[in-house]
């Protein structure tokens, strides 16, 4: 986890008093490297699977459909319709166009977990690799002879097909 920076006791980007909270926070590559060292799988394949996700997640979404992870919530568009706003500083009456958000509503086993009500399960880990067993020692082989690469053959162009005579 990493700290925030903190300009001073004003500093509130987003204007909100409880920002940052608890003045932490995960990124995308310790999501990743926490979660390649639980399932004993490389950083490389545990990126293609979150980026994957993540991407499908953000095109369903997009698309307009609901993504619903069970026991994490479900994330949908919503539409804002076009309305009649305020300028601030002037006090103008100014049109606001209609738009599409990402919507998140948290599903209740998040909410409890995030809440303290009930602990996050633990983790599971990647099934531990058994070693083979230990075979009896056999007498030494000689290596097989190493064969010389065989040759390509230059490749053959096929005779081009004769279009048929026209008739007169």
């Amino acid at each position: 986890m990493k700290e925030l920076p903190v300009a001073g006791p004003a500093y509130r980007p987003s204007g909100r008093s409880d920002f940052p909270p608890e003045g932490t926070y995960v990124n995308k590559q310790e999501l990743i490297d926490s979660v390649s060292t639980q399932l004993g799988h490389s950083k490389r394949d545990v990126t293609n699977v979150i980026e994957t996700a993540l991407d499908e997640l953000k095109r369903a979404v997009a698309r307009g459909e609901k993504v619903a992870l069970a026991g994490f919530g479900v994330f949908q568009r919503h539409d804002r319709k076009a309305r009649t706003g305020r300028n601030p500083q002037t006090g103008e009456t100014v049109q606001i166009k209609a738009t599409k958000l990402p919507k998140f509503r948290p599903g209740a086993e998040f909410k409890a977990v995030v809440s303290g009500a009930k602990k996050a399960a633990p983790a599971k880990k990647a099934p531990a690799k058994k070693a083979a067993p230990a075979k009896k020692a056999a007498p030494a082989k000689k290596a097989p002879a190493k064969k010389a690469p065989a040759k390509k053959a230059p490749a053959k162009k096929a005779p081009a097909k004769k279009a048929p005579a026209k008739k007169k």
